[in-house]
């Protein structure tokens, strides 16, 4: 593993040494002399007019450009808006240059070749949104937004999906400033045509708070905005698509968008049996589940979020979804807008499941002085059947009071059931001399309905000073489930005299137990912000938390006299109630120069935490009074145009769970009793991440490096104890000294010539954790490491061809103390290859293939597996048919099969998972937009 980091890092240092650079720097001013600030300087290709490199002028209307020796035909070229654009020819530049004092004209100036009017830089800085123009990015004709970003310079997509902007990720893609549907623009990426987009703008992510307020972003992450041709801005475009194959697999899928300036109504839909959320519809494998986009555009077990809800997909096993969306967006007046959309889904999961887990126990000596191991393995098999739907509606309106002052707030609101049946056996056995232990077999049916409902209140006002404002935040969160839980179940329980005879304890439970739950949390924050200087303000803000959970159970045994549940069982029964009232007043500095952002807060968490269960008759109390530190740091430094360094810092508390700190017993699992403790502390950590980026955009190179970690003053873990027949008993215990620390870092380099594309990418993380608990009254402690290098290559021949290998590599390893073994671990091998040709023309041909091995899965389970997927399309009617055959899991091989490691067991299972099938299937892609029929404003005047 030394060899390949040693590499990676050799790679990431030497990548920018290739070249000679060179400095170039000059100063823009305006006709009159004025320095101009935040002028784009850029150079282009005379070429090609490919961008290669830019920068933007500081305050004094300075510039300064580090970029590689160029030896050949560029353009300097400068831009501001309300002058003429600047250009000027070079045969080269090689060597450093001060180009002095240059002018820009006005507008309607023309000084022969010098000054070009109307050309629109392909990048612009303005404050700190780092603007695109798409037209200086050349995509194929049907291209999505997806392929327009992977051709602007530093943005990246890997192969999960993940989306960086000069080493930043993105967790945010708006369009026209406003969610597509969801934030994480999933199905814009997707679905939106390339060729209506105008701008594409970059800035870091914000809080609504944040945004309202004007203050910096706080956090790392970058958001992107896709604005829309005021133009195209108008018509209706989406595809429909509908498949099926064999073993009576289908699939289909609708996305139709209707756009007319703010106004913007979109509906989704889809239906499936392949394990799949629907919205992918990509032109190779539509949203064929496990194609090139299941990870991508959904999240690991085939579904994707929408509005903070799950949709599609269902985890483990073959699942059949149902979805309808509607999306609506609109301006009712200048300053007032508001989005609202609506989602039904439903999902049907059959899964099969068999697991082996080693469950370790501390060694301990008998009489004569002999090690004991008393360690066991449980192997296990199921049967679940699970059924679940889910109406979803959410919104948000902002409203500009005037012009120091709006409000925005997003209301949601959720009705969804689930119904799970399980039948499940189970045996566990000692690991060294295979006796029996523990057996059991039995039939759970579970059902939920969930009621939910949560709204987001901001309202923001700037005072009489610059810098001056106040702010006011109240959220809500209020749930309600009823649950029934119906178990019958039959299990054995067997133990051992000195001389090996067998004594067995029958537990026969034919029962059901009621569970009522509500959660209300209510949060207002009142800020007030005060400048002290240009560069320095204050904040002082107020924090008022309340949370309050109660949990009702009643359990009924089946009583034969009646024929039904009418049996009160006052062992199932409690009720729980955790109010948590908490102030937190605090009081920061923040500092905004050119280069620097610092934030720093700190204050006084004062919590009154009060807890109360009734059960068997008795009433158990839990209440405490709490003064606790509060502290948060983040910084940014810019060092250059696209090198930063940022940095945060938090010392947090997290109050326990009401089951955690009364002593009731639960025990609804005749093999798991857990009680609290009401000696329990709140957990106390320290958490900080940081993290180094550069993307040089002369060599069409980047990387960046970071590292975090967790460290726990006081957490709240377990202890365990495991009697002979392996029956637990679990409560909870506060440990000092447990950590988690994770590095990593990526490198990435483009290369283009001519109509060849070379893109290599090189990753690599590493994680360490220190894992502490009880069992036996004797403390486990085990030490985590786990290595994930990776490494990809992308080659594209123009619009025809696109080959894209990669490979990961995941080591895992435990260290323990106290147990028989010292260490276990184990590796997961992953080659994918996916190749896409667009020749000859009208045909698309895909194939997405992939290995995989893993080193240490247990006896039984297969070690690897080869998955191919084939796609082969013809567009005809103008491109707007696509008809498609593909074949999923061509070679027959796909399995479900994991190796899970942990401070005390290692689980080896497998699941039910999608088998080959053939698919055939035809897309329709509507596309009016821009354009309409005379006399007719109708939504649907395309039909």
């Amino acid at each position: 593993m030394h060899k390949i980091f040693t590499l990676f890092l050799f790679l990431a240092c030497t990548t920018f040494s290739f070249s000679q650079t060179i400095t170039l720097k000059g100063k823009i001013t305006g006709p009159d002399n004025f320095p101009l600030e935040s002028a784009t300087v850029y150079i282009t290709s005379v070429k090609d007019s490919s961008m290669v490199d830019y920068t933007i002028t500081n305050k004094n209307g300075n510039w300064e450009l580090k970029t590689k020796s160029i030896d050949k035909p560029v353009f300097l070229k400068i831009s501001y808006v309300g002058f003429a654009d600047y250009k000027q020819q070079f045969d080269k530049l090689t060597e450093s240059k001060d180009f002095g004092t240059l002018k820009m004209e006005d507008q309607s100036t023309n000084l022969n070749e010098v000054v070009i009017q109307g050309e629109i830089p392909p990048i612009r800085i303005k404050s700190d949104t780092l603007e695109f123009n798409a037209a200086s990015f050349k995509v194929r004709p049907d291209a999505n937004v997806q392929a327009l970003l992977k051709q602007l310079p530093g943005v990246d997509i890997d192969d999960e999906g993940k989306i960086t902007v000069n080493g930043k990720e993105v967790n945010q893609i708006l369009v026209n400033g406003k969610p597509f549907f969801d934030k994480d623009g999933k199905i814009a990426l997707q679905n939106l045509p390339a060729d209506i987009i105008e701008k594409v703008q970059v800035t870091d992510t914000k809080t609504k708070s944040e945004e309202l307020t004007g203050q910096k972003a706080s956090g790392d992450n970058a958001s992107i905005n896709l604005t829309i041709d005021e133009e195209k801005n108008k018509g209706m475009f989406g595809k429909v698509m509908g498949g099926y194959g064999s073993d009576k697999r289908y699939e289909s899928s609708a996305l139709v968008n209707y756009f007319k300036g703010a106004r913007k109504v979109s509906l989704l839909a889809s239906s499936n049996n392949i394990n799949t959320s629907g919205f992918s519809m990509n032109e190779i494998f539509d949203s064929m589940g496990g194609g090139r986009n299941m990870s991508v555009y959904t999240d690991d077990n085939g579904g994707v979020s929408i509005n903070g809800q799950q949709f599609g997909g269902g985890g483990s096993g073959i699942t059949t979804s149902n979805m309808v969306g509607l999306n609506y967006a609109d301006e009712v007046k200048k300053g007032t807008d508001g989005s609202a959309s609506y989602f039904y889904t439903s999902a049907d999961t059959d899964n099969d499941n068999r697991t082996k887990t080693t469950n370790f126990l501390p060694t301990t000596t008998d009489e004569s002085g002999n090690t004991l191991d008393e360690s066991f393995i449980t192997e296990s098999a199921s049967t679940t059947r699970n059924n679940k739907y889910a109406h979803n509606f959410s919104s948000e309106f902002n409203v500009k009071i005037d012009s120091t002052s709006g409000i925005w707030f997003a209301p949601k609101f959720t009705k969804a059931n689930s119904q799970v049946r399980n039948t499940t056996t189970r045996f566990s056995q000692r690991l060294n001399d295979e006796r029996l232990l523990n057996d059991s077999q039995g039939t759970t049916y579970d059902e939920n309905d969930n009621n939910g409902f949560s709204n987001n209140f901001n309202y923001y006002k700037s005072l009489n000073k610059r810098g001056r404002m106040i702010s006011a935040t109240f959220t809500n969160n209020n749930k309600k489930d009823d649950g029934s839980e119906l178990n019958q179940s039959t299990t054995n329980s067997y133990s051992y005299d000195g001389t090996g005879a067998q004594t067995v304890a029958t537990d026969i439970r034919n029962q059901i137990r009621y569970n009522r739950q509500t959660e209300d949390n209510y949060n207002l924050t009142l800020q007030y912000f005060e400048p002290i200087a240009d560069s320095v303000k204050i904040k002082v803000s107020g924090n008022y938390l309340l949370d309050k959970k109660v949990n009702d159970r009643d359990g009924f045994d089946f009583d034969e006299a009646t024929g039904g549940y009418t049996a009160y069982n006052d062992l199932l029964s409690n009720r729980l109630v955790s109010n948590t009232n908490t102030f937190l007043p605090s009081a920061g500095l923040t500092i905004e120069k050119s280069k620097l952002w610092l934030s720093v807060e700190g204050g006084t968490q004062i919590t009154k935490f009060d807890n109360y269960s009734y059960y068997l008759g008795d009433k158990y109390t839990f209440n405490k009074n709490y003064v606790l530190p509060y502290a948060d740091m983040q910084a940014n430094y810019q060092i250059a145009k696209s090198k930063s360094i940022y940095m945060n810092y938090n010392y947090a508390v997290e109050f326990p769970q009401a089951n955690q700190v009364l002593p009731v017993e639960d025990i609804s699992n005749p093999l798991y009793t857990y009680i609290g403790n009401p000696d329990l502390d709140p957990r106390r950590y320290h958490s900080m991440y940081v993290s180094f980026r550069d993307f040089d955009y002369a060599t069409r190179s980047g990387y960046s490096i970071y590292a975090g970690g967790n460290y726990d003053d006081k957490a709240i873990l377990t202890s365990t104890t495991v009697d002979e027949s392996a029956k637990s008993t679990t409560t909870y215990v506060n440990i000092s000294d447990t950590y988690t620390a994770w590095f990593g870092g990526t490198w990435h380099k483009t290369i283009k010539k001519e109509a060849n594309t070379f893109r290599f990418n090189l990753g690599f993380t590493t994680a360490f954790a220190a894992n502490k608990g009880f069992l036996n009254s004797t403390m486990f402690d085990s030490k985590v490491l786990r290595l994930s290098p990776v490494m990809g290559f992308t080659y594209e021949y123009g619009e025809l061809l696109t080959i894209n290998p990669t490979y990961s590599y995941t080591y895992r390893q435990y260290d323990y103390n106290n147990y028989q073994i010292s260490h276990a671990s184990n590796f997961v091998h992953k080659v994918k290859l996916q190749t896409t040709s667009y020749w000859p023309k009208h045909i698309v041909f895909g194939n997405d293939f992939g290995y995989t091995y893993n080193s240490q899965i247990g006896d039984g389970f297969k070690k690897d597996f080869y998955l191919w997927n084939s796609s082969l399309g013809y567009n005809f009617l103008k491109d707007r048919l696509l008809f498609k055959v593909k074949v999923y899991d061509l070679l027959n091989q796909n399995q479900a099969t994991s190796r899970t490691l942990s401070a005390t067991t290692i689980v080896d299972q497998e699941n039910t998972v999608l088998k080959r099938y053939v698919m055939f299937s035809l897309t329709f892609k509507l596309d009016k937009i821009g354009a309409k029929k005379e006399g007719n404003d109708s939504p649907f005047w395309w039909f």
